[in-house]
């Protein structure tokens, strides 16, 4: 097993185009932290069962920093006198032919496939590398400066490392806050993943016949075969509620039923190779045609969603489009008689919540809720800035157990989702594609539903 085996090192391996941008990006978080290591593992496998590991997912803060998908990998910015840093790219390099490593125990190559070599990896990235089985040494030989680390990815780097969970957490806060405006190519890479989602929507209602006649999972097998062959996966579980399944703001079993009269919320986004995803939304009726009282329901969303649309752009505060959306929403509920009104006052007391129940939007990226981590005044508390991407999705979901309603609207869920980006003057709808109104959904099937 030791012999016979070829030279496979490749010479021809190019800069990648997101190197230039990571380069930034690292400088940017090295200003933020003079004179301290900083230290932001890839991650490792996660098991399944037994020997059978979960698809690997890199920690989203180390892809920003470096463009690299690698597990078991560590980005490491090392302090250095005039206040920068030195970074270092920590991986698993080839296994060597000379012993038993390459087709022996959890990470051996012949198993698991060729990885990039370390001298591979730094054509690609731009970045010096290194054995990442020594970084635990590495860290502590370095000298005395304070360490961060971004905690709850690697437990053995962590143990390598004597660190403060209070000074950790700003570190994490720094990376998802370093997210919040998207350079060029990162916008570009979500213009891919938002392109490539809207073929996918076109693909799964294309074959709305063959939904009908087995489930939700038609649609969801469907919109994935157009994932896997266009990016990497999907950015999250997609979302194919028919009937009051659709009430459901998180449905991902996808294993109902799919009936002519009803309702199909259909909420899925393709993830690109780089891992950027989309995150589209729309509420289509199965037979083709909305019943009047799904057309009520249906046009307020869309109404509310397009007073929200209007606020977004720069210098409005984040929360703007969220109030909009659900102040239109609430006065809705007021004139049907399901909250006590007037309008200002059952917003203003969240009334509206029992039937529109989650916020109307997020920042999105790496991330399908990107920048989670990112301190309140700069995200939730903020206000928008130019290069900013972010969902505009409000609902109306009526529980089928809703006693507070008449019998007719309960097992209605309604929710219509795009994807913004925040320009010089106000903003871009990235998945505009998609029809939106009432109108434009019915002539869309009439099209294409199979």
């Amino acid at each position: 097993m030791r012999t016979g085996w070829a030279d496979t090192e490749r010479h021809d391996l190019r800069l990648d185009e997101q190197a230039p941008y990571a380069a930034r990006r690292r400088a940017a978080l090295s200003g933020r932290f003079p004179g301290e290591r900083l230290v932001i593992p890839s991650g490792n496998l996660k098991t399944r069962s037994n020997d059978d590991s979960y698809p690997f997912r890199p920690y989203s803060g180390y892809v920003h920093m470096t463009g690299d998908q690698a597990r078991d990998g560590a980005l490491v910015l090392e302090p250095r006198a005039d206040g920068g840093h030195d970074a270092y790219c920590y991986q698993l390099p080839r296994d060597s032919r000379d012993n038993d490593e390459f087709w022996t125990g959890a990470t051996a190559e012949l198993w698991m496939g060729r990885r990039r070599s370390l001298a591979e990896s730094e054509l690609v990235l731009g970045l010096p590398c290194r054995d990442v089985r020594t970084v635990a040494a590495d860290l502590a030989d370095a000298s005395g400066a304070p360490t961060r680390i971004v905690r709850g990815i690697d437990p053995s780097l962590e143990a390598a490392v004597t660190t403060d969970e209070e000074r950790d957490d700003e570190l994490e806060e720094a990376l998802s806050g370093l997210r919040l405006v998207k350079d060029d190519w990162e916008i570009a890479e979500l213009r891919k993943a938002v392109d490539s989602t809207v073929r996918g929507f076109t693909d799964a209602i294309g074959e709305l016949s063959g939904a009908i006649a087995s489930s939700e999972r038609w649609i969801e097998g469907t919109f994935f075969r157009r994932a896997r062959l266009e990016g990497k996966a999907v950015g999250y579980g997609s979302i194919c509620a028919a009937g009051e399944h659709a009430t459901i703001m998180h449905w991902t079993d996808n294993d109902g039923p799919v009936r002519p009269g009803e309702l199909l919320l259909f909420d899925a986004g393709v993830e690109t190779h780089t891992l950027y995803t989309a995150d589209v939304t729309r509420t289509l009726p199965i037979s083709g045609t909305f019943s009047p009282l799904q057309r009520k329901v249906y046009d307020a969303v869309y109404e509310a969603q397009e007073a929200g649309m209007a606020t977004v752009k720069p210098g409005a505060a984040y929360r703007d489009f969220h109030e909009a959306s659900q102040r239109h929403l609430a006065a809705r509920l007021v004139e049907w008689g399901f909250v006590e009104g007037p309008a200002d006052r059952a917003y203003e007391l969240g009334l509206q919540r029992r039937f529109t129940m989650a916020g109307t939007g997020h920042m999105l990226g790496l991330d399908v809720h990107d920048c989670a981590q990112a301190r309140n005044e700069e995200y939730v508390g903020g206000v928008l800035e130019p290069g900013m991407v972010l969902t505009v999705e409000p609902g109306l979901y009526f529980q089928p157990d809703d006693l507070t309603v008449p019998e007719e609207w309960r097992g209605i869920g309604v929710r219509i989702e795009d994807d913004l980006v925040v320009t010089d003057d106000g903003h871009e709808n990235l998945s505009a594609g998609l029809p939106r109104s009432a109108d434009e959904v019915e002539e869309w099937m009439a099209r294409v539903a199979g």
